[in-house]
């Protein structure tokens, strides 16, 4: 089990692979046609009621702050492959089965802060959840913070896919 204190900024295999592919995407394909667009924006004359020019810059804008973001996340960043984990405990890259006090359930996998998507089960390590939820194993029950309330938590499983 990786110490919680020592990651650095993790990101599991699959999740780098995905935001690698997104920064490729937007620096190679998408930044050069709207710089082309702009360009050709400028060149019809008075820039101040071109709405093309206009919201071509805005949408340079948008993706250079979200290539920077990407940028953050992939440098230095410490790649994990959950399929070569295992353990009791819950850790980065682990896929957890939990039940709350309503008796739902949920199975969430603890990724990377880019990464996290809750809607298909993916938290980032730096939740309030996830850090609740560290370090214990299957039966144990956790309490945690969160910006509904709080929550207790059972662990059912643990798993390393």
């Amino acid at each position: 089990m990786q110490d919680y204190k020592k990651l650095r900024k993790p990101l599991t295999k699959e999740g780098h692979a995905i935001l690698a592919e997104e920064h490729y995407q937007l620096s190679r394909v998408e930044r050069p046609k709207v710089v082309d667009g702009i360009a050709t924006a400028a060149a019809e004359g008075d820039r101040s009621e071109n709405a093309e020019y206009i919201y071509g810059k805005k949408r340079l804008r948008e993706l250079d702050k979200r290539l920077r973001y990407l940028d953050y996340l992939l440098k230095d960043a410490q790649i994990i492959d959950p399929k070569n984990l295992s353990g009791d405990r819950v850790c980065f890259g682990s896929t957890v089965t939990v039940v709350d006090e309503d008796g739902n359930e949920n199975n969430w996998m603890i990724v990377g802060e880019g990464e996290a998507d809750y809607k298909v089960g993916k938290i980032s390590w730096k939740s309030p959840v996830a850090k609740a939820l560290y370090g214990r194993k299957v039966g144990d029950v956790v309490l945690t913070h969160r910006p509904k309330g709080e929550i207790e938590l059972e662990i059912l499983e643990l798993k390393f896919i």
